[in-house]
């Protein structure tokens, strides 16, 4: 069973910044798709950022570019989402997640096509 567990929310000040952390453990292959998303109270959930860890292939919401950073630890099977620069709209809860189908490197952001999800880690931003 794929678990992961996202750690490194916490409140920050507009223009600081953060780094949350997802470590994947259960799974079949090293060469997977992990994404984070976030939601927002009273909104759907988004994607963030993905990366594929088999090749080091990244894709970015636009909201995410030019702040955000996602990057992989294969060692330590642990994904992390750099934010610099973070808005109040950056607030909500953060989510990593994981694609079943290893195989495919094609990540994407669109949440129906991650299979397993972590429990969340709340971003707040506010002065």
């Amino acid at each position: 069973q794929v678990q992961l567990a996202e750690s490194g929310g916490d409140s920050v000040q507009p223009g600081g910044s953060l780094r949350l952390s997802c470590v994947v453990s259960g799974a079949n292959s090293n060469n997977k798709c992990i994404g984070w998303f976030r939601q927002a109270p009273g909104q759907e959930r988004e994607g963030v950022a993905a990366v594929y860890t088999g090749g080091s292939t990244t894709w970015y919401a636009d909201s995410a570019k030019g702040r955000f950073t996602i990057s992989q630890d294969n060692a330590d099977n642990t994904v992390y989402l750099q934010m610099n620069s973070v808005k109040p709209e950056d607030t909500a809860m953060y989510y990593c997640a994981a694609r079943g189908d290893w195989w495919y490197k094609n990540c994407g952001l669109r949440e129906s096509d991650y299979n397993y999800w972590g429990q969340g880690t709340q971003v707040t931003v506010s002065s």
